[in-house]
């Protein structure tokens, strides 16, 4: 059976889809069968790189690893039983046409809580929360007091990680191995990331999770996404001794999250 990654939080901006395309495709190169499921229904940020990636291997005649995505299917509300929800019916059977062919599943949720996202957190064997390094995404998970940093409580979101986990619990599934990745770090040891760093450590005790380096801000990112690339592609398109101190870096965050992941038969070796 499939390992499920979710990539999940409650706000938008912490780089959600840019975890999600990165790990998928590095996966993906790393020769495992990886399939992704985009439940942003709006905005559908994963759909649109893959159907872009797809776009750039015909045109270039490439050969460029890349996950199955996979549409949630439409289903006929007259085929849903008494007090069934019609999102749970359709994550389940994408999850079903997948799991089987698939060594892992890579779902990115939205930045908002949904039916959808709520249910794909109980699916997740690992759930990774991007953050961005500062306080205001820190109200993420939970909420402290100005003046003392003092942790007063959870959040709505860190709670609905918590009901995920009783309710696979009580299924007898495995834990949930909840990552909180830190994108957007400073580059400096600044006041508010040695702050922010002794927040996440006292709440991952409390609440239980890890953290993990996630990407700083870079450009290229967005450059690539209109061609469905990701940093580990540019040798593949020709981009050959033309890599800037920025994009060996980045790659190299992408190795170090991956390793930190810690997922089941996966090496960062790429």
């Amino acid at each position: 059976m499939a390992h499920i990654i979710v990539v999940g939080n409650e706000k938008g901006g912490a780089g959600k889809s840019t975890v999600s395309m990165h790990v998928a495709t590095a996966l993906a190169r790393m020769g495992h069968r990886t399939g992704m499921l985009d439940l942003d229904l709006r905005q559908k940020t994963v759909a649109r790189f893959i159907a872009n990636r797809l776009t750039t291997i015909k045109r270039h005649d490439l050969a460029l690893p890349t996950p199955v995505y996979h549409d949630l299917p439409e289903v006929d509300q007259a085929s849903l039983g008494p007090g069934e929800n019609a999102y749970d019916r359709r994550l389940s059977q994408a999850v079903a046409a997948m799991e089987r062919d698939c060594d892992f599943i890579v779902i990115d949720c939205p930045g908002s809580h949904t039916r959808l996202s709520q249910v794909a957190h109980t699916l997740a064997d690992t759930l990774i929360t991007p953050l961005n390094d500062s306080f205001v995404d820190f109200d993420l998970l939970a909420h402290i007091d100005g003046e003392t940093g003092k942790i007063l409580s959870p959040s709505v979101y860190s709670e609905m990680v918590w009901n995920a986990r009783q309710l696979r619990a009580q299924a007898g599934l495995k834990p949930i191995d909840w990552v909180v990745v830190r994108n957007r770090l400073g580059a400096q040891a600044m006041h508010n990331k040695e702050k922010m760093g002794h927040a996440l450590d006292d709440l991952s005790r409390r609440i239980g999770f890890r953290t993990a380096p996630g990407f700083n801000e870079r450009v290229i990112f967005r450059e690539l996404f209109p061609r469905g690339l990701t940093l580990l592609d540019l040798r593949d398109v020709g981009v050959v001794g033309q890599m800037n101190i920025s994009n060996v870096a980045a790659r190299q965050e992408l190795r170090d999250l991956i390793k930190a992941l810690n997922l089941p038969g996966v090496t960062a070796d790429f």
